[in-house]
């Protein structure tokens, strides 16, 4: 491989990313001017005549997950077992805090006024923020000087016990609901227990950990800006599908008090997980980097898995999808804040 192709590569990836967030914002656009492709490609579809079903959302959580694995440094994992405490905080408090927050929630949304209470929403809720902690975690750790070696555990970590510790998750919430929400719950606990995280989550992720391994090094640049590049894209075109899902029935039948009190869950939530986070790390008297590390792992979700949970559970209620983008975007926007906070101050010229 030349060096110019590898080159060329490497500066695709960093311009599609410092361009992200105006592509973002034009695939809500692209969803809200033109979302009949993107509805179209949320439904399951046939290859061929032998009927091979394709379905592109858990296509592209493959990728997004394939991605992660990928880009995970196994030597920034070097002295994790020095530093016992913030191996165990980071996993533990992303498994607390769905549990402390979601009985908020739900006392708070009793309040509406909507039918159901915000049952809808708190299930969407859930099925958010019990996925495993995101991958680009990673990133922004590595933009705030944080500990890379807690936040690769913690990412590591809640993917591969995912299996087992999700499904308990969702079990122990689906008793605070009623009706036909709380099945929809237990189904999702069902489906998290099953194939699910199992196929779509952990063996994704795990297959690009080992893809990376046995990457000879001279490819490794190359590869890992391929991937970036794929990942970034996959992540625009799940935005697309999930937008394109949740704005297309707003649109149809709008419902401000729904699309405010999705946002208002969605924000409050991912704000309260980030601040219960940082208070583990100042209670447990962390380093900065290791406190900002900390906080990104409690308030960063996977939210493209939680959108397929959500999807595959409520096909029938597409509007449900609406608090992931708002959890997305507050997630990226607090986590920026965070990096913000956790760099050091310049020093005076």
């Amino acid at each position: 491989m030349s060096p110019a192709t590898a080159s060329c590569a490497t500066r695709f990836a960093v311009w599609l990313r410092g361009r992200l967030g105006r592509a973002v914002l034009a695939s809500y656009a692209a969803a809200l001017l033109m979302p009949w492709p993107g509805l179209w490609l949320r439904r399951p579809h046939s290859l061929g005549s032998g009927g091979i079903g394709l379905h592109l959302p858990p296509v592209l959580l493959g990728v997004l997950l394939f991605a992660a694995g990928f880009q995970i440094r196994l030597h920034a994992l070097t002295g994790l077992l020095r530093r016992p405490l913030a191996l165990l905080a980071a996993p533990a408090l992303h498994l607390t805090v769905p549990l402390v927050l979601v009985p908020v929630l739900i006392v708070l949304l009793q309040q509406t006024p909507d039918s159901d209470h915000g049952s809808g929403i708190v299930t969407a809720m859930v099925l958010i923020v019990t996925m495993p902690v995101a991958a680009n975690a990673t990133v922004w750790t590595a933009k705030a000087a944080g500990d890379q070696p807690t936040i690769v555990a913690a990412v590591l970590g809640s993917t591969l016990v995912s299996p087992l510790t999700t499904p308990l998750v969702i079990s122990s919430l689906a008793t605070l609901l009623h009706g036909p929400y709380a099945h929809t719950l237990s189904a999702a606990a069902q489906l998290t227990r099953g194939t699910f995280a199992l196929s779509g989550i952990v063996l994704p992720c795990v297959a690009g950990l080992l893809c990376r391994i046995v990457t000879p090094a001279a490819w490794l640049g190359f590869l890992e800006s391929g991937v970036t590049t794929c990942a970034l894209l996959a992540s625009l075109a799940t935005t697309y599908v999930n937008a394109s899902g949740a704005l297309a029935p707003c649109l149809a039948h709008p419902r401000p008090l729904l699309v405010g009190a999705a946002v208002a869950a969605a924000a409050g939530t991912c704000g309260a997980s980030f601040l219960l986070g940082h208070a583990a790390g100042a209670t447990l008297r962390l380093d900065r980097g290791t406190r900002s590390s900390l906080a990104l792992a409690c308030g960063m979700s996977n939210s493209s898995a939680g959108a397929v949970m959500i999807t595959t559970a409520m096909p029938d209620k597409p509007h449900l999808l609406l608090p992931v983008l708002a959890y997305g975007l507050v997630q990226k926007s607090l986590a920026g804040l965070v990096v913000r906070q956790a760099l050091p101050a310049p020093s005076p010229s």
